[in-house]
């Protein structure tokens, strides 16, 4: 966040727009919520409820938030001021871009100008002070601040990767990925690096970066494959840890991975961390029900779960501290399944969809913010188990890919599914690249 001198207001009056520069405001410095300059220059000022009408009046000495989530405001300035007389107004919602303020100077002068002209404001995350200097200049706005908005801890782009396909007529690993943009669009096949296999796992690490780990290639593995922040997959890293397949992996401590559960021949319930450059930990002992064929996504900004599997089609969960630490078996909730997906959405919070009871489902799962799973939500988009997951656009996810059994007649898949960042699944968007399953996606910048 930084001050902005020079930046310019809108003023009408008598059918006409004037732009006016802002003169004699002062520059602000950055910090962090309102600058620390801006909080000195609020010092003695008595701050008032939200303001959410159409219409306010405004008295010296006085702050408001003015919220104009579904409203211009107009703010009626006193009909009389002296010397040192103090307002401020600040955009609440960050939604002055698209409702403006507008103040009235009521008779008075405003920065020189007369009453025949109305002050709009209009930049999102706005915050104004204005004093009153005498009867000719009147009031002058002495900040004009506008506060950068908290990003969002998500990551913008996605990637779909490895995985198992019969676009040739023959089932074969693949090491093909596609892209995911920051608007949800899947790329064309970008030709594999490293070893093809399916049954694998991946996360975001770093902040910025993913990580495709273990599989199978018929024997298991446990070699992984970075993904740089550009979105390019590295060459093959010797694996660290039991190699295993269908296990499930997240992203925890805002920069951190953790591989959990898995199958090796046998279920197993061990996990291995990822740190934030990308290396993987050596096995860390099992908590909980050991099983595979499950999935597991980020929630609370910095913490995991992990959820379902087989066998026995589960429902349990396991969540994850934002230190990596794997708790106890929390009792499930919605439909026991297995070869589902989950991703991240809304910056803050998961969904679990799709999977197989025995037969194949489209159902979802919310999660909360503080890792709370919900009740099932009815399905969107084509039943489908042994899909893929990831979150794009820093708060909103993708389902994509799969494999289809109708009638017992396999049908390898690659449509997607959107997830809006307020965790609403879209219906089907017709697919992009090669048809598979079985493989992994994550995130990055």
């Amino acid at each position: 966040m930084s001050g902005i001198i020079g930046s310019k207001i809108n003023i009408r009056g008598s059918g006409k727009i004037a732009k006016l520069g802002t003169d004699g405001q002062v520059l602000t410095s950055s910090g962090a919520g309102l600058s620390a300059a801006f909080e000195d220059l609020a010092a003695g000022i008595s701050w008032q409820a939200i303001e959410t009408g159409s219409t306010m009046t405004a008295v010296a000495g006085e702050g408001y938030w003015i919220d104009t989530t579904s409203n211009t405001c107009t703010i009626t300035l006193p009909a009389s001021a002296s010397n040192g007389d103090t307002i401020i107004f600040a955009d609440y919602a960050r939604t002055w871009g698209t409702y403006q303020i507008i103040i009235d100077s009521n008779g008075l002068n405003y920065q020189g100008d007369d009453d025949t002209f109305d002050v709009e404001y209009s930049t999102d995350g706005q915050a104004v002070k204005i004093v009153y200097s005498d009867a000719t200049n009147g009031w002058i706005p002495i900040l004009d601040q506008t506060v950068a908005d908290v990003p969002l801890g998500g990551n913008n782009n996605g990637i779909f990767g490895y995985g198992y396909s019969d676009s040739t007529g023959s089932p074969t690993n693949i090491s093909t990925s596609n892209i995911v943009s920051n608007t949800g669009v899947i790329g064309t096949d970008v030709t594999g690096v490293g070893t093809a296999r399916r049954e694998l796992a991946a996360t975001e690490y770093g902040g910025d970066k993913g990580i495709f780990g273990y599989g199978t290639t018929t024997p298991d593995v446990s070699i992984t494959n970075l993904v740089s922040n550009t979105g390019v997959v590295g060459t093959d890293v010797t694996g660290v840890g039991t190699a295993r397949r269908d296990a499930a992996a997240c992203e925890y401590g805002e920069d951190k991975g953790i591989f959990g559960y898995g199958n090796d021949g046998s279920n197993r319930n061990m996990t291995n961390l990822v740190s934030n450059t990308g290396v993987v930990g050596t096995d860390v002992t099992g908590v909980g029900t050991a099983r595979a064929w499950l999935a597991a996504t980020e929630y609370g900004g910095d913490k995991g779960i992990f959820g379902y599997g087989n066998p026995g089609y589960l429902s349990m969960t396991n969540l994850v501290s934002n230190a990596g630490v794997v708790a106890t078996d929390t009792t499930g909730v919605g439909t026991g399944r297995a070869d589902l997906a989950a991703c991240a959405y809304g910056s803050d919070k998961g969904v679990f969809a799709y999977g197989n009871t025995g037969a194949v489902q489209n159902i979802s799962n919310l999660v909360s913010n503080v890792g709370v799973v919900s009740t099932d939500v009815a399905g969107v988009g084509t039943a489908r188990e042994q899909l893929m997951a990831c979150e794009y656009g820093k708060d909103k996810g993708i389902f994509a890919y799969g494999h289809h059994a109708p009638g017992g007649s396999p049908t390898y898949l690659s449509m997607s599914n959107l997830v809006s960042n307020a965790g609403v699944l879209a219906t089907d968007t017709a697919g992009v690249g090669i048809v598979r399953k079985i493989g992994a996606a994550c995130s990055y910048n």
